[in-house]
């Protein structure tokens, strides 16, 4: 059963250290995040679930150790404690763990499931709908952005869809509309570069029959790509 969401975007630059000279930017992004947070704390779950893209799917089990090494940062991040074999987690999820380390998030047993970006929309809800099952109380981290293609200096360039997608997609979040969050378009996500469709979708699919409210806690698009930050409970 699922009590609470967080959504949340995963750039690397949310980490100070990533962004470096630039890291007071995305103070803002920080702090929506860490209220985010705090809504799955106090909805008081059994367990956490985090969600976020990546080129490949699969299960990250507590304990699986990240880096940003590949982003020039000798920093390791663990998805809470533990010391779990297997692959690193992708980057959001990386950021996830770095986020629940950031907060001190010690609530209860956590998993990562790394989405495909590209995964169809029936296949996200099909997910979702395993994931929400069962008694226990879940809390899901969802992690992802919204279009890269705000500004002429955005990594997919200015178009003119962009703004009107993120839109969209800030109010479905904000008002925990599952409707509109499985209507978005995966093929104009993928050419905006929006790496938060997949993932949300897997969210509206888990929250069915949950009866969740949204609140908004941050909407903007610094270097171009849209960020959001959003809590259902």
């Amino acid at each position: 059963m699922l009590v609470a969401a967080a959504v949340c975007p995963c750039p690397p630059l949310l980490v100070p250290e990533v962004a470096a000279g630039a890291a007071p930017e995305l103070d803002a992004a920080r702090a929506a995040c860490a209220d985010a947070l705090g809504v799955l704390a106090a909805a008081r779950p059994d367990r956490l679930l985090v969600i976020g893209p990546a080129e490949r799917g699969g299960r990250h089990p507590q304990g699986t150790r990240g880096s940003f090494r590949g982003f020039g940062v000798g920093l390791d991040v663990t998805l809470g404690p533990g010391d779990a074999p297997g692959p690193e987690l992708p980057a959001s999820l990386a950021v996830a763990a770095w986020l629940l380390e950031r907060t001190g998030w010690a609530e209860v047993p956590v998993e990562g499931v790394a989405v495909d970006a590209d995964l169809p929309a029936g296949q996200c809800a099909a997910l979702g709908a395993g994931i929400s099952g069962g008694n226990d109380r879940l809390a899901l981290l969802v992690m992802g952005d919204g279009s890269a293609s705000r500004t002429l200096k955005a990594p997919g360039y200015l178009d003119d869809r962009a703004a009107p997608f993120d839109a969209e997609a800030a109010r479905a979040l904000g008002t925990a509309d599952l409707a509109a969050l499985a209507a978005l378009d995966a093929g104009l996500a993928r050419e905006l570069q929006s790496s938060g469709r997949a993932p949300w979708q897997v969210l509206a699919a888990a929250a069915e029959g949950a009866g969740l409210d949204g609140t908004l806690l941050y909407d903007e698009a610094p270097y171009g790509v849209g960020y959001l930050v959003a809590a259902w409970s």
